[in-house]
């Protein structure tokens, strides 16, 4: 089992990295491979909407930065941690872009599988920031991980997260439960118990 942590900061090893790489000590521990997984800090283009995602196979019509990467990835993992510093109380915008076009391109790739999310700020935004990246886990039927506090460290630098012991705690849950829930996952696979297939079809318009 594997669970891919996505690094939505431009800074490499800044706060987010801290706490991503406290879920990851813990995974490693539960015996599951982890890849801490950093979405650089060069452009990258906004999804457009052009459908044209809906004509290839699992991948974003552009292909000249780390989205189709992500995607590729995606498919292999089992579980993924997405994390984002907080800027005027919404995540990145280097993470929603990413996830936007990933999960308009490539959402079979994360479908049924486990998602957490973590936000890291100085001070406030946390909580804005956590609801708007959980909204990807739901309408791609992804099981979402919960802990014992809202996902969130607190600091400036990575020194003052480490300081942040209930902060710390919560990354640690997460961690348990997400190891619980893919060996459960996994024990249901084994004993024949599939993923639902989801029904389809249907869509409303209120403007007519």
């Amino acid at each position: 089992m594997k669970v891919l942590l996505v690094n939505g900061s431009s800074r490499q090893d800044g706060c987010t990295y801290t706490a991503l790489n406290e879920i990851a000590t813990v995974l490693n521990k539960e015996n599951i491979e982890t890849e801490i997984f950093f979405l650089g800090n060069e452009p990258v283009r906004d999804c457009v909407g052009c459908g044209a995602c809906s004509k290839l196979n699992n991948q974003c019509v552009y292909d000249n930065d780390i989205v189709n990467k992500l995607i590729e990835k995606a498919a292999k993992a089992d579980g993924f941690v997405f994390g984002s510093p907080v800027y005027y109380a919404h995540p990145s915008g280097r993470i929603l872009s990413v996830l936007d076009r990933a999960f308009y391109a490539g959402k079979s790739a994360f479908a049924h599988k486990p998602g957490a999310a973590v936000t890291s700020a100085r001070r406030g935004g946390t909580t804005a920031s956590f609801d708007v990246l959980n909204k990807y886990f739901t309408i791609a039927q992804m099981p979402v991980v919960s802990s014992t506090y809202w996902n969130m460290v607190h600091g400036s630098f990575p020194n003052d997260v480490l300081k942040d012991a209930e902060g710390l705690q919560t990354m640690r849950n997460i961690a348990l439960n997400m190891a619980w829930l893919l060996k459960c996952i996994a024990l249901g696979k084994e004993n024949g118990i599939d993923a639902p297939v989801a029904e389809s079809g249907y869509k409303t318009n209120f403007i007519r």
